[in-house]
């Protein structure tokens, strides 16, 4: 037995994280209801409200994350290995830093025809921040609920895969059904960083699944 886990045995854990973790989810499953609205509006000017308020939420998510780095940084004992709180909160990040990029480019590059594929990219990054909110809310007695939160990783590795075969299915409607060359482009860009951010979700059920293996 290592000195980290025998000074678990006799020294209480800092719980302060937890908090900190379902916050961090809520905030990623409000990005996430915010870019659905995004992509389903059929005016720019409806899309720029709705990337403010992403925005706004991406800042938040900023917060929280900083908040987290210092409790790290200041706790003696942590819930589980300290690579994996960062890695883990480093991951939420990415996707919410994803999808406020999403959200600007589709403000920026103003698309005149938008695909409806990409309203089906938005509601799988939905979903998969859903389930993430589920594994996030049962982390704290992990070892008690550790079916619960395998059942909604195995989730999000599905809703991946059926995001990958979206993904294909809507570049080749892109290039066989748009002709204007500017328009290829945009949409192709856009298309690209949906699935990216499927791809970024699965990365936050890889860590925690992580965090499963050694806590056995």
């Amino acid at each position: 037995m290592n000195l980290d886990k025998l000074l678990k045995i006799f020294v209480p854990t800092d719980h302060a994280f937890f908090p900190l973790f379902m916050d961090d989810a809520e905030n990623l499953v409000k990005a996430a209801e915010q870019l659905k609205c995004l992509v389903a509006k059929e005016t720019i000017e409806e899309r720029e409200l709705i990337n403010l308020e992403i925005k706004k939420i991406e800042h938040i998510g900023d917060e929280i994350t900083n908040k987290t780095y210092e409790q790290l940084n200041k706790s003696f004992i942590t819930p589980f290995d300290r690579e994996d709180i960062h890695q883990l909160t480093s991951n939420i990040d990415d996707v919410v830093d994803s999808i406020n990029g999403i959200s600007r480019r589709i403000c920026l590059y103003k698309p005149k025809i938008f695909n409806p594929i990409f309203i089906d990219m938005a509601e799988l990054i939905l979903q998969a921040s859903q389930e993430i909110k589920i594994c996030i809310s049962n982390l704290e007695h992990a070892i008690d609920k550790k079916s619960i939160i395998l059942e909604s990783c195995n989730k999000v590795k599905e809703i991946e895969h059926n995001a990958d075969e979206i993904y294909f299915k809507g570049i080749q409607d892109i290039f066989e059904n748009e002709a204007d060359a500017k328009e290829v482009i945009k949409n192709n860009k856009i298309l690209e960083n949906l699935e990216r951010c499927v791809d970024e979700a699965e990365d936050i059920t890889d860590t925690i699944k992580a965090v499963l293996i050694k806590m056995a």
